[in-house]
């Protein structure tokens, strides 16, 4: 969690207020590239079910893709139920992770808009994206990428 750190840190020096969206789903071939990066990255796993990001198939014949990401809310409804301060608002949208204060309440992964918070069941702590942008620095097809938040 240390690089998670300097990646956070790295983020604010900028001041850029850049967030991860999907640029084109339909580029996606489901290689998981970003999935293992995010987990190797920032849970020193090769489980791609520890990303803070999953693609997964739409079903059906056409076997599309859909890529759930967090959508890097400004007001954040998973670190405002965070009550012990492990997740707190980033400047620009997301959350700034502290794995060190989590309690493992889950109260974070049952307030997420969207519902792609997800939980760790092993380290009992959330995996929250933290808008790093490692994921897409490993897509090959350019699916997503780090966008400027435009002033809402």
């Amino acid at each position: 969690m240390v690089y998670e750190k300097k990646l956070q840190d790295k983020k604010s020096e900028g001041g850029k207020k850049e967030v991860l969206k999907v640029v084109d789903i339909h580029r996606c071939i489901g290689c998981y590239s970003c999935m293992l990066a995010c987990a190797r990255t920032l849970q020193q796993s090769f489980s791609p079910a520890r990303a803070a990001l999953q693609i997964r198939t739409a079903g059906g014949f056409q076997s599309k893709f859909v890529a759930e990401i967090c959508l890097g809310c400004i007001d954040a409804p998973c670190a405002q139920a965070c009550h012990c301060g492990a997740l707190t608002f980033r400047e620009g949208g997301g959350v700034k992770f502290r794995p060190e204060k989590c309690m493992g309440c889950r109260l974070c992964a049952e307030n997420c808009v969207v519902d792609v918070l997800k939980f760790d069941e092993e380290k009992n702590k959330p995996i929250p994206c933290i808008q790093c942008g490692q994921c897409v620095k490993f897509c090959p097809h350019e699916v997503i990428a780090m966008e400027e938040r435009k002033d809402e």
